[in-house]
């Protein structure tokens, strides 16, 4: 076994778990020129270490490759922890004594921005402007919830747009209302522009900033890589710039794959705006190469995009089947037009009508172009109809999930699954049913919608239970669809090889194999040794991109 002269980093005695393509184990790894040498037993690998080499003793720790999250928004998530950040609380108190506190402590910001809040903790999912009023009094309020699909707005916010009883609702969102008519204080969808347009953009140096905090957060839960599911440049958010100056300055450690949003505004003649962005988006190890495409909302608010009617408080059927933003048959030619010019699209398609719309249109596209390697993804999948499961295999559709939250929790049992009835809450997040049809299975986080720990969502796909200590969780031992749960092996490839095949980085990353980046983690027991509702008693310990240091815990500092 020879690497070309003695390694620059070998880690022994450790139990190493490849994700290659036999699931085969190891003992130890070495490193060099960012690159994986060697992989094998103890007694192999201590050969190459030279007196210089860095000898990493695992004493049993599991090595993995890094984690990579499929569909996530850490400039988002970072500009929300430097602003009014209302993730990991759960109750209305909790929000408004939080809010308050922002306030005060930051007189001289004109806006109170942020968000976080989950709909659960209010009736009916909407928040009150009166609510916000008695803790902020003076200065607008505009706070998006977890999910980014509906905003807390307050009463002074409301009066700088100009939002009346008399202001219709957007084409693509609702103003919720009093019963007196009057805006409540929560917009839902594209009403959320009618305010958050009026708001003051984050600078370019907080956006900057917002990205840093980000990578570092995800870094130090052992995520190497990811696709970020909105890279835009219109209006007063342009993350696309961040990325490329981070990458050109190579604080970009990640990798990342920048998914261009689609306009729903628009039509077709973005196409050509959208491959000039993807031809000047390459910088360091950062490459706009994707297109994100919001085909429907969330079922919380019933803007997500049903077959059959959404039911009312009784049971009774209404009249809402949700929004498609984009119109199926421009939906169509759309995505057709994209594949032929080479972009991967990324859907957001989050109930069933949605995700057929999405898998409609990729078939138009196959139909139109042939088979392709682009690798076309669809995120969220909350339900899907049975009847379109083995498209995803028979299209090379990606199903692209989100482990977290398939599982009981206020939002679940108290905003969907009285509203969707039977049988359809039913057809919700069926991994199990995607791996069994043989879809490709991809794995993310959407943070900060909820938690990037990969670790916790991998412990959600394996049990259908909430982690202990989850701040959205219901005190309940029933497992959420028992017949959908996947097995560890399943779901940790599909956080390294799945999310890599994504982003087209499986010849390079997403297991330890000779000749792959040195992109790593260490976390500090076996996994495999753990009970399922045990795994995320387990932490990652060091994070590594081509053998090089971008998180290291108290064991290794």
């Amino acid at each position: 076994m020879s690497t070309n002269g003695p390694a620059d980093l070998v880690f022994v005695n450790g139990a190493v778990y490849t994700v290659d393509a036999v699931r085969r184990w190891a003992q130890a790894v070495a490193v060099k020129d960012g690159r994986i040498a060697a992989v094998g037993a103890d007694s192999e690998v201590r050969e190459l270490a030279g007196p210089r080499t860095r000898v990493i003793d695992l004493q049993g720790r599991m090595l993995l490759p890094g984690f990579q999250d499929a569909h996530v928004h850490p400039v988002s998530g970072g500009l929300d922890m430097l602003q009014c950040d209302l993730h990991g609380l759960s109750t209305a108190e909790e929000y408004l004594r939080a809010i308050a506190d922002y306030a005060q402590a930051n007189p001289e910001r004109e806006w109170i921005l942020g968000g976080g809040w989950s709909m659960d903790a209010f009736p009916g999912g909407t928040p009150t402007r009166e609510a916000l009023d008695a803790v902020v009094s003076e200065r607008p309020v505009f706070l998006p919830n977890r999910d980014g699909h509906g905003a807390w707005v307050s009463s002074s916010a409301l009066k700088v747009a100009g939002v009346t009883r008399d202001t219709p609702d957007p084409s693509d969102g609702r103003i919720e209302r009093d019963a007196q008519g009057e805006p409540s204080g929560t917009l839902h969808e594209g009403a959320m522009d009618l305010v958050g347009a009026l708001a003051p953009p984050p600078s370019r140096e907080e956006i900057h900033e917002g990205l840093l905090k980000g990578q570092a957060y995800l870094h130090s839960l052992g995520i190497t890589a990811w696709q970020d599911a909105i890279v835009d440049t219109s209006g007063s958010f342009d993350n696309l710039r961040a990325y490329l100056d981070a990458g050109a300055s190579r604080e970009l450690t990640a990798r990342v794959v920048g998914a261009l949003w689609w306009s729903r505004h628009r039509g077709l003649e973005q196409v050509d705006d959208l491959t000039e962005r993807r031809a000047a988006g390459r910088a360091g190890r950062f490459a706009a190469t994707s297109v994100k495409i919001m085909q429907d909302g969330v079922c919380e608010n019933f803007t997500a995009a049903v077959l059959e009617p959404y039911l009312d408080g009784l049971g009774h059927p209404t009249a809402n089947v949700g929004i498609s933003f984009v119109e199926p048959e421009l939906l169509k030619r759309a995505v057709t037009r994209l594949d032929a010019e080479g972009f991967q699209v990324h859907f957001h398609s989050l109930a069933e009508r949605a995700v057929r719309e999405a898998l409609d249109a990729i078939e138009s596209a196959r139909g139109a172009n042939g088979m392709n390697d682009l690798r076309h993804h669809l995120a969220h999948l909350q339900v899907v109809h049975p009847d379109d499961l083995a498209r995803f295999r028979s299209l090379g559709a990606v199903a692209n999930a989100q482990p977290l939250w398939a599982a009981h929790e206020r939002q679940m049992d108290d905003l969907t699954i009285p509203f969707l009835g039977e049988p359809r809450w039913r057809w919700q997040y069926p991994f199990g049913s995607l791996v069994r049809a043989g879809a490709t299975l991809a794995m993310g986080s959407d943070w900060p919608v909820s938690t990037p720990d990969p670790l916790q969502e991998i412990q959600v796909a394996v049990t259908r239970l909430m982690p202990p200590g989850y701040p959205y969780g219901v005190d309940t031992h029933e497992v959420f669809l028992p017949e959908e749960r996947i097995d560890l092996p399943t779901a940790v490839a599909a956080f390294t090889m799945g999310s890599a095949f994504v982003n087209h980085l499986d010849p390079v990353t997403g297991s330890i194999e000779r000749g792959k980046y040195a992109d790593l983690v260490v976390v500090d027991r076996n996994l495999f040794a753990l009970a399922p509702e045990e795994i995320t008693s387990a932490v990652v310990e060091l994070t590594l991109v081509e053998g090089e240091t971008v998180f290291a815990g108290p064991a290794f500092r």
